[in-house]
């Protein structure tokens, strides 16, 4: 037995031969958050307020559709639909002037669509691949022109109607919503055009085509995007603008929709459900046309921002 003796007598064992330590652990690297993640408190702080955002945003329609379907002496209750009724839709439908408000609206919200994107798309092209005299004159003209409100150029217009004969007529409610679509989607096709090579013009005009053919053949096909845009927003001016109608058009069968539902509330009385009813029959040609739209919206919005 290997043991090294002391004076005392006693015996200690050999140091060779001592049982090892036990090894402590490493300690866990703290994990450090990165710049763009979020803590717990901000992710909750983010779905909590997108939540409020997407209920104060759908709320109002999904009351509005639910009182159109209440009764007229429910309309003012925070209650449900208790009595389910079509009244409203059969009143508004068959005892007022609206099928002659839908089709007047029809006919200019159609007139104005085309030649807002035509016009847009003339004028945006041009200004985007053509050196002209007066360009620059023209381009400020349209930025200048979305300075103005709408209340401000109501009386010049309305004089200018008048004296021009168009006042109760719709060809003057086309030449008004046209001076609001035009300048803004001209600018906004001016941008998409930049981002189309000029290469492909320059093919066009190697082939035998003039400026306008290389434009409708060859770059017009390519700005459907930018057209789907363009369409979409001189749609929602003539669709839903009130002021301009209400101030143009009089007498009851010239109204359109914006003018027509003014009809079921004044200062003496107020039909709500019949007015609700209204509403929802007039937002779903506007969601279908946005439906229809809508996967070209964010392309072509986007789409003046870089160049290529």
């Amino acid at each position: 037995m290997n043991t090294t003796g002391t004076a005392t007598g006693t015996t200690t064992p050999d140091p060779t031969t001592t049982a090892p330590a036990p090894a402590v652990p490493a300690a866990r690297p703290r994990r450090v958050r990165g710049r763009g993640e979020r803590g717990p408190l901000a992710s909750f702080g983010l779905h909590a307020g997108l939540l409020v955002a997407a209920v104060v945003a759908v709320f109002p329609p999904l009351w509005l559709l639910v009182t159109s379907f209440k009764p007229k002496s429910d309309a003012f209750t925070t209650s449900l639909v208790k009595n389910f009724t079509f009244e409203n839709y059969d009143h508004v439908l068959n005892d007022t002037y609206f099928l002659t408000w839908f089709w007047n609206s029809v006919v200019v919200v159609v007139v104005t669509t085309l030649l807002g994107v035509f016009v847009s798309a003339t004028t945006g092209y041009a200004v985007s691949r053509f050196r002209f005299p007066g360009m620059r004159p023209l381009m400020w003209t349209l930025l200048i022109t979305q300075m103005f409100p709408m209340a401000i150029l109501i009386v010049p217009l309305y004089n200018l109607m008048a004296q021009l004969g168009l006042l109760n007529q719709p060809i003057g409610l086309i030449i008004t919503y046209l001076t609001i679509a035009v300048p803004f989607c001209a600018w906004m096709m001016k941008g998409f055009f930049d981002t189309i090579p000029v290469s492909i013009d320059e093919s066009g005009r190697v082939d035998g085509l003039n400026p306008f053919g290389t434009f409708w053949r060859l770059i017009l096909p390519l700005a459907k995007p930018g057209l789907a845009v363009t369409g979409f927003y001189s749609f929602v001016t003539a669709w839903a603008e009130v002021a301009y109608a209400s101030a143009f058009m009089t007498g009851e069968e010239n109204l359109t929709l914006a003018g027509g539902l003014q009809t079921f509330v004044n200062q003496y009385a107020g039909d709500w459900g019949s007015m609700t009813a209204a509403a929802v029959i007039i937002a779903v040609p506007a969601a279908i046309v946005f439906g229809i739209a809508q996967r070209h919206l964010v392309a072509g919005l986007t789409s003046g921002a870089v160049k290529s």
